[in-house]
């Protein structure tokens, strides 16, 4: 008689590797779209590799960055809509290096999980897909980990790494900012990435809402209103600064206008950012006055409708005006560049579509 107990296998554990396989197959054929000529091999290497031979930079630099979606997971845990937060992704990321210029040209993903849904990983994977395909840059690596002693079973954490390439001597530091530099925004979609934690706070438990309730002044969904896609101003910018001589920009990411703007201009100047020049997002409005949140703490949390700032000179300002409207865009001058602290002064207040 043969009592021997079955040996384990790492299925019994909580990991399935024929269920990361089956996810990876299915999107294959999408992540291979991304590739450009210098991808020089496809999916499955232990490392992945671009080639330069085709980057025609007399100095090129490379430019990289990494980083998160944050708790805007939680809302697509909620929702059980997966398919925008690798949008998200790409979108943070593409636009911290197009601050300095960069070109993006490829791209690398984190997806690690509690229990891997194929359905669910495959969603997230081709909506970063998308986000890279946007951009312009090549999706060529990445990795997915089942850790369930990490995660709960439905849950996920997703990160990301981008590098681009600029022109050493085309390099936009700030270093070229100087007081009297006019500041233009550029409108963002919504949240974007950040201050998530604090919505929902706000959302679903002072203003007792659920995901499928409407968001008061935007016609939508919360859900929906909050998983709005980041934007990525990549292909913009690219085109502005063909025709701009722009001397510095700045992610509007966490911290705010507030935060980050300063991060863009040199020792010894600061920026004047005038609240009334644009209209802050419905959205922004529901939460401020659902949570009492000050106008302080809205602006060093949120990006309040401004998701990108360019600051050229007052010369250039028309020129890039046009050229940003005639894109599509709907940019608005927001403020000036001044002489003193490195820090943002306000003026006028916040104002809400009426």
């Amino acid at each position: 008689m043969n009592n021997k107990k079955p040996g384990l296998r790492y299925r019994d554990a909580g990991v399935d590797i024929d269920a990361a396989d089956a996810a990876l197959r299915e999107v294959k054929d999408v992540v291979q779209k991304t590739f450009d000529e210098n991808v020089l091999c496809g999916l499955g290497s232990f490392g992945a590799m671009y080639g330069f031979s085709n980057i025609s930079l007399e100095e090129p630099v490379l430019v990289s960055s990494v980083d998160g979606v944050g708790t805007k997971l939680k809302l697509a845990f909620m929702t059980g809509k997966h398919d925008t937060v690798g949008i998200d992704l790409v979108s943070h990321c593409v636009n911290d290096i197009l601050v300095q210029g960069a070109r993006p040209i490829f791209f690398l993903d984190y997806l690690a999980c509690g229990r891997l849904r194929p359905e669910t990983v495959v969603a997230v994977i081709k909506g970063i897909a998308a986000g890279c395909r946007y951009a312009g840059c090549s999706l060529i690596g990445g990795e997915t980990a089942e850790m369930p002693d990490m995660y709960g079973a439905d849950e996920y954490d997703l990160a990301g790494t981008i590098v681009g390439v600029v022109e050493r001597k085309r390099i936009i530091d700030g270093s070229a900012v100087r007081p009297g530099d006019v500041i233009i925004g550029l409108p963002s979609s919504g949240l974007h990435t950040n201050g998530y934690s604090l919505a929902r706070k706000i959302c679903f438990e002072l203003a007792g809402l659920t995901v499928d309730d409407e968001m008061p002044g935007t016609g939508r969904s919360v859900g929906a209103a909050l998983l709005e896609p980041h934007r990525s101003y990549a292909k913009l910018i690219q085109l502005l600064m063909k025709l701009v001589t722009v001397r510095g920009m700045t992610h509007v990411t966490g911290g705010g206008i507030t935060d980050n703007l300063p991060r863009t201009l040199p020792k010894r100047m600061g920026a004047e950012i005038d609240l009334a020049a644009w209209e802050a997002l419905p959205i922004f409005e529901f939460l401020q006055k659902t949570g009492n949140v000050s106008d302080d703490e809205m602006l060093r949390t949120f990006n309040m409708g401004m998701g990108y700032l360019v600051i050229v000179g007052e010369q250039q300002v028309e020129l890039a005006l046009d050229t940003l409207t005639q894109a599509g865009e709907e940019p608005s001058v927001v403020g000036r560049v001044i002489a003193g602290e490195n820090k943002v002064n306000y003026t006028g207040s916040i104002r809400y579509a009426a």
